[in-house]
């Protein structure tokens, strides 16, 4: 069994050297654990901080690309040289190194395919009272979405098995966190949360500006996976709101037109109609999705089944 710890970086000179320091070198479970440092088109030689302080393998963006793309080279880099199961934690020493074995027993025990780090963000005291309710409620909407119980949706310290990285596709730009938890659900992939700590803050984070402009981006990258994997409960709840605003007005103009009085209101039937049209384009957006959701199975599959060749062994 192999281990691969892959750390995405960008700028993180300074703080790589603390992730290593207390990363372990053996595991229980794993015969074989090598380090990845996945460096994102850092300025500060954080590339070769890594190199001469023993990792592994070391991958290098010549222009910043995202976290995401850093997720997916990295993930890939570790499944073609054989990895069993892959860990990602932060350049900026947010989560604990030394808890890796923890986050990895799940999943060599057989109980998980996918193993997710709480921070316990009500605990962590530089988060402010806002960020740690729209955390709370963030996690809940994923949850939901991915028929799973995370009580921390966006923590990036997580463990993944081979299968569950061959069955995993990200299409996202900005963060993995959300999507692959969504996908994994959807998938029936065996989610578990184990409880972390954190690290005091070493730095802002460089992913988004501010608190708004994540929330934004995280809510575009829920929305997305909901459509892509529940089409059904998304468009079908739209043609019900978009029917139900039709039906009252279409019921008010009845009403006055019963006692004579429909002239006068005929700005209630515009209405309805308006709200009927809504509500029958939700219906053809559904028969489309839904296509699109048939046609994205069939290519996941088939995309499976190509990493299964091209990783030359079965997950």
């Amino acid at each position: 069994m192999k281990l691969v710890v892959q750390i995405p970086c960008l700028d993180e000179a300074a703080t790589l050297p603390l992730v290593l320091a207390t990363l372990p070198r053996e595991v229980p479970g794993f015969d074989e654990v090598e380090w990845l440092v996945v460096d994102d088109g850092s300025t500060d030689g954080t590339a070769e901080v890594a190199r001469n302080l023993g990792v592994d393998h070391v991958l290098r963006h010549t222009r910043t690309m995202g976290l995401a793309r850093s997720f997916r080279d990295g993930v890939d880099f570790a499944l073609a040289h054989g990895a069993d199961v892959v860990v990602n934690t932060d350049g900026d020493n947010q989560y604990p190194s030394e808890l890796v074995g923890d986050l990895t027993a799940p999943i060599v025990a057989g109980a998980a395919d996918i193993v997710v780090g709480d921070r316990q963000t009500a605990t962590i005291e530089h988060f402010s009272p806002f960020k740690k309710r729209m955390q709370r409620l963030g996690s809940r909407v994923v949850s939901a979405a991915a028929h799973t119980a995370l009580p921390d949706a966006a923590s990036g310290f997580r463990a993944y098995s081979r299968l569950a990285l061959l069955r995993l596709n990200v299409v996202t730009q900005f963060s993995y966190t959300m999507e692959t938890i969504i996908q994994a659900g959807n998938k029936h992939l065996r989610i578990v949360s184990v409880p972390v700590t954190t690290n005091p803050k070493t730095r802002e984070s460089r992913l988004f500006r501010n608190i708004w402009q994540h929330m934004g981006r995280s809510g575009r990258a829920i929305v997305r996976s909901w459509i892509m994997f529940r089409p059904h409960l998304v468009f079908l709840t739209l043609a019900a709101v978009f029917f139900l605003a039709a039906a009252v007005p279409a019921a008010r103009f009845l009403v006055f037109f019963a006692q004579g009085e429909g002239g006068g209101h005929v700005q209630s039937l515009v209405f309805a109609a308006a709200m009927l049209v809504g509500s029958l384009l939700c219906l053809a957006l559904l028969v489309i999705a839904d296509l699109l959701r048939t046609n994205r199975t069939l290519l996941e599959d088939a995309l499976e089944r190509l990493k299964r060749v091209e990783y030359g062994r079965d997950g």
